[in-house]
């Protein structure tokens, strides 16, 4: 696999080396069990993967490649390149402007782009008809794309399907950048419509059974599918692909769902199988969090960027099980507690240790796709400081790798 020039801010002299060893001994990734170490008196679990994807280095690469070979040109971001504040505040200090936020809400007047300018498309990818606005203006849209691989995947599969004559079922979060990009992309070759989760899903169902009125379709999914959508004829021959951070077995659970669902209703030539559309760094890094459940621990800080769709799975599977707290770095957390992202309410929150963190034996340390190690790091070492624990990386990872 291709290796990418990282910055060296986000090089890591900890997790990375842990993350280093685990490869290194496990090439063909057949053992998905945590790493389990021993720091002071208590243990300290890293999933088996975790951190960078091969998405997100790529992106990062392209992304500071573009600010370096373009001193004294004004270079702009699309949105945010991935969802993680300290990445996209690096980018900002070095004069990288954002053109638009995360709903896709112009931060900046579409006119005053001109051709000479840098335009980086982020990681998400995004939609034609923003691609071809840029044309329009002259900007070269390719030079500096940063698209995930695996979300043009989506792209591609979709168009195939499409091309067939199957309507396209988007799993994901309608107002994620991906997803209004997979959507635009889909929505070329066929009728489209994005549905949540599995309550959407047996929704949606009513439709293609027939068993709910037509026009009640149009009220249940009102801005969520593509003009001129008639569920009495969209919906008779489907195929699934989903927005590439969402909870992997919910989108397979919806897709073997809604498979049923069609062909009892239309016959076997009514779906179309697209299982090859999951990201396979979606999967590890669910997977080795599933692992994380087999063990002992008493709680579990996930690191990431609050609107991180891969980073808020992740928490949702560790919750199941453990306490765990959303944070974004180690600035969420101080001897007295921590800042936190509740996982129902989608809001901020404080929980206050007590002295809890006295009776913690085992600690879940986790992160997203687009979260840099050195955030891990940097985690680690507060969590040490606060729970009076001596941190000696060498001494400690030497021991470990023995």
């Amino acid at each position: 696999m291709k290796k990418f020039q990282i910055p060296e801010q986000f090089k890591s002299s900890f997790t990375g080396k842990v993350k280093q060893w685990r490869k290194q001994n496990d090439s063909r990734k057949k053992d998905f069990a945590p790493s389990v170490i021993p720091i002071g008196e208590r243990l300290w679990i890293f999933p088996r993967h975790m951190g960078f994807c091969y998405g997100v280095e790529n992106a990062i690469e392209i992304a500071f490649k573009a600010v370096e070979e373009n001193q004294g040109k004004r270079v702009f971001l699309l949105g945010e390149m991935i969802h993680n504040p300290a990445v996209n505040q690096d980018l900002l200090s070095m004069g990288v402007q954002f053109i638009m936020d995360t709903a896709g809400n112009r931060l900046m007047d579409w006119n005053e782009l001109n051709s000479e300018d840098v335009v980086i498309t982020p990681a998400f990818g995004t939609t034609i008809e923003i691609e071809q606005q840029l044309r329009e203006k002259g900007v070269d849209v390719k030079r500096y794309n940063t698209t995930c691989p695996f979300v043009e995947k989506v792209w591609k599969r979709s168009g195939e399907i499409g091309q067939d004559g199957y309507t396209i079922i988007i799993h994901g979060k309608y107002k994620h950048e991906e997803t209004r990009a997979t959507f635009s992309h889909s929505n070329q070759y066929s009728k489209s419509i994005v549905i949540r989760n599995l309550e959407e899903a047996e929704m949606l169902a009513k439709y293609i059974d027939g068993s709910l009125d037509i026009e009640q379709f149009y009220v249940d999914f009102k801005g969520k599918y593509s003009e001129g959508f008639d569920p009495s004829k969209d919906l008779k021959k489907i195929g699934v692909v989903n927005q590439t951070t969402m909870l992997a077995t919910e989108t397979e659970e919806i897709s073997k769902y809604l498979k049923g669902i069609v062909i009892k209703a239309h016959g076997d030539a009514s779906f179309a199988d697209t299982r090859d559309t999951l990201c396979y760094a979606t999967n590890d890094n669910q997977d080795a969090a599933m692992e994380l459940l087999k063990t002992d621990a008493d709680v579990a800080f996930v690191i990431g960027g609050h609107n991180s769709s891969n980073t808020y799975q992740l928490a949702i599977i560790l919750s199941e099980k453990i306490k765990t707290f959303f944070i974004e770095s180690e600035n969420d957390l101080d001897d007295l507690g921590v800042n936190y992202l509740n996982l129902k309410t989608m809001s901020q929150e404080r929980c206050s240790w007590n002295d809890a963190w006295k009776n913690w034996k085992e600690i879940v340390v986790a992160s997203g796709a687009s979260c840099p190690d050195t955030l891990v790091d940097q985690v680690v070492e507060k969590l040490c400081q606060i729970t009076n624990t001596e941190l000696n990386q060498e001494k400690v990872l030497a021991e470990w790798m023995k």
